[in-house]
């Protein structure tokens, strides 16, 4: 804008007369000129900026001079903040490589939706800080859903799939905020995950010898987890969190056991 602001939704005030997601948008007018950027240029640099600098670097008048234009003119092409954010995460969504239907293993499914997000996630940090309630269903949104989804209609409501969903993205929303505090932290310090619990040790062996924390005392001595690598930690507490899973899931009956028949002309 003028002042150096950014437009942001439609719906601001409650006025939803005017607004128009972003999907149902044409990206290049009936009529005119052919347009001098796409959608996917914008999106693309703004990506860019958001992974090198954070999200709040990603202005409309720092997508401009990246692609080298004015702000004003992306107002063209993307109408305001809540758009671009849209965008961005379609865009990175995109990244994941899920087949194009589940393959009928629900835990197999969910297991590579989710090790793929981590990775996703952990390559774009700023997605970290994008909890969106309301969602404008991109493209790319879209297929995860009906993946992940998909991969647990498995003869239970949609309420209950849409709970057991959130449980595994939760689970991974949270690992990854903690890898990401934890790199902050050994950047911040100059001190990695180990040399910090080494640091802390004598403190820690303080509170255990006083006898009044319990948990604590069979985290320290017992716990295996806070040893793992950051790839095992991930997988261990998946597992568990896709046990809880199965346990609301219809439980698969067994198979009667065929007796063993003998043979037409056996001998006893």
């Amino acid at each position: 804008m003028a002042d150096g602001t950014e437009r942001g939704d439609d719906t601001a005030h409650g006025d939803s007369s005017e607004y128009v997601n972003i999907w149902m948008r044409p990206e290049r007018p009936a009529r005119g000129p052919r347009p001098a950027y796409s959608r996917a240029q914008i999106t693309e640099a703004a990506v860019r900026i958001a992974d090198a600098e954070g999200l709040e670097a990603a202005s409309m008048r720092r997508i401009a001079a990246e692609i080298g234009t004015g702000a004003m003119s992306l107002y063209r092409y993307v109408p305001g903040r809540d758009d671009l954010l849209e965008l961005m995460i379609d865009h990175v969504l995109g990244e994941l490589d899920l087949p194009d239907r589940p393959s009928g293993d629900w835990r197999a499914d969910l297991t590579l939706l989710a090790e793929r997000t981590r990775a996703m996630r952990l390559r774009h940090p700023w997605m970290s800080g994008m909890r969106r309630a309301r969602s404008s269903f991109g493209p790319n949104q879209l297929r995860m859903l009906e993946f992940g989804m998909g991969a647990l209609d498995v003869g239970v409501p949609i309420d209950d799939i849409m709970v057991l969903m959130g449980l595994v993205t939760g689970y991974v929303d949270n690992a990854v905020q903690d890898e990401l505090a934890w790199e902050s932290e050994r950047r911040r310090s100059g001190l990695s995950k180990e040399h910090w619990m080494g640091r802390s040790a004598a403190y820690v062996h303080q509170l255990i010898n006083s006898g009044r924390h319990p948990m604590l005392t069979r985290v320290v001595k017992d716990a295996r987890q806070p040893h793992m690598d950051r790839e095992a930690g991930f997988r261990y507490g998946l597992d568990r969190v896709l046990d809880c899973v199965q346990a609301a899931l219809p439980s698969v009956p067994e198979l009667p056991e065929v007796p063993d028949v003998p043979e037409p002309g056996g001998g006893a």
